[in-house]
């Protein structure tokens, strides 16, 4: 499918989906029928390879039909953002893992949990042998494959090397665990493994992926899979902050427009002047958030396709602006809850859940603001700078 007919048929399903909205969040999952509903539309086909079937596409429109399916349901929008990412990363692998996923199904999905949890211990054959139990899964039971974080155990015990490791669905154990405020129809479960077998093939060093130099790169060779991890993930955990947040603005005009404060005499809500300066922050921050975003996104993408180093400066801008984003995002969905009034304060009230969404994606570590522009401070004054979310 094209990107405009991808476009086409995720808008499609957007009343539907956000019909499902107060279900998905009740039932704490996204439903199957709109996992089915998105592949077919060739939402998660938007970052893969084209040789298997992807469209390889422009991350910026990705992250664009993100927010819109955010928008109507903040977790199915999480769950399409974090499954659609998956792909651009496995065509950083080892191209026999590729063909393992996507050989005989191109629409085969893959989970993550990128904590080194795990452990992988050397067989002794040059491949490992992996076990451990890894949190915040999002989407886990949608995927036939998982992508999992692993440190390397040297003979001695100790650990030598930081692995993202691809286990297929048959060696988890998924655990449900996920009760929590909000996000709740991720169904982010705890993933175990016990004692699995792992190629050498299905491992990628995360420090040879922070130097943009994965061996799938060696036939993956278009320039989508010459951009940072740091910045293609990242963007996957923000952009559905910043969806919510416009689903939300969306909503409170909607309710609010017509509504009366009898508490202030019966007033028209629409003519209180905080009300009218909360909505215009809401909405400065939203807008603030999108452009910077997407001006980084296409300067990494313009070095890329010129085949140009990207610049370390333009690699923390991209980290510094994608935090702000999420801090953007939270303090928009406060301005808009704060003054929303009472009502907004039942469950299952559309501000309500987008207040819930906004603060529990805001925790991921992808979004931690202080780590982020801390990296960006210290490359301003010149001071080294090392760590793999750069």
């Amino acid at each position: 499918m094209t990107g405009e007919s991808v476009r086409k048929a995720v808008r499609d399903l957007l009343p539907a989906i956000g019909e499902r909205a107060q279900e998905t969040d009740d039932g704490r999952a996204v439903a199957s029928e709109t996992v089915r509903d998105l592949a077919a539309a060739g939402v998660f086909r938007t970052l893969q390879p084209r040789r298997y079937g992807g469209e390889e596409g422009d991350p910026v429109e990705f992250f664009r039909l993100v927010r819109e399916l955010s928008a109507v349901c903040g977790s199915t929008g999480w769950v399409v953002s974090v499954l659609g990412v998956h792909p651009w990363q496995l065509g950083l692998f080892d191209d026999r893992a590729q063909a393992e996923v996507w050989g005989e199904d191109a629409d085969t999905l893959v989970c993550s949990a990128y904590a080194p949890t795990g452990r992988l211990t050397p067989d002794g054959g040059g491949g490992y042998r992996l076990s451990g139990r890894w949190r915040f899964s999002s989407g886990c039971a949608h995927a036939s494959w998982a992508l999992l974080g692993a440190l390397v155990v040297g003979s001695e015990g100790h650990p030598v090397d930081f692995l993202t490791v691809l286990v297929p669905r048959s060696e988890i154990r998924i655990v449900d665990v996920w009760d929590v405020v909000g996000l709740r129809g991720t169904a982010s479960n705890d993933l175990v493994v016990d004692e699995a077998v792992v190629p050498a093939h299905r491992v990628l060093s995360n420090y040879r992926q922070a130097q943009l130099c994965g061996p799938g790169q060696q036939v993956n060779t278009g320039p989508l899979y010459r951009l940072p991890f740091a910045a293609v993930f990242t963007h996957a955990i923000a952009s559905p902050l910043l969806g919510i947040v416009s689903g939300c603005w969306e909503r409170y005009v909607e309710t609010m427009r017509e509504r009366t404060r009898l508490s202030l005499g019966g007033d028209r809500f629409a003519e209180d002047p905080y009300a009218q300066v909360s909505l215009a922050r809401a909405a400065s921050e939203f807008d603030a958030g999108v452009l910077q975003i997407e001006r980084n996104l296409r300067e990494l993408g313009e070095c890329a396709a010129s085949g140009r180093e990207i610049p370390l400066e333009l690699r923390l801008r991209t980290r510094r602006d994608q935090v702000r984003a999420t801090e953007r995002a939270t303090y928009a969905v406060d301005e808009l809850f704060r003054t929303a009034g009472g009502m907004s304060l039942h469950r299952g009230h559309p501000i309500e859940r987008a207040w819930r969404d906004a603060h529990a994606g805001s925790v991921h570590v992808a979004n931690d603001p202080e780590r982020a522009l801390a990296m960006y401070g210290q490359g301003a004054f010149g001071l080294s700078v090392e760590d793999n979310l750069v």
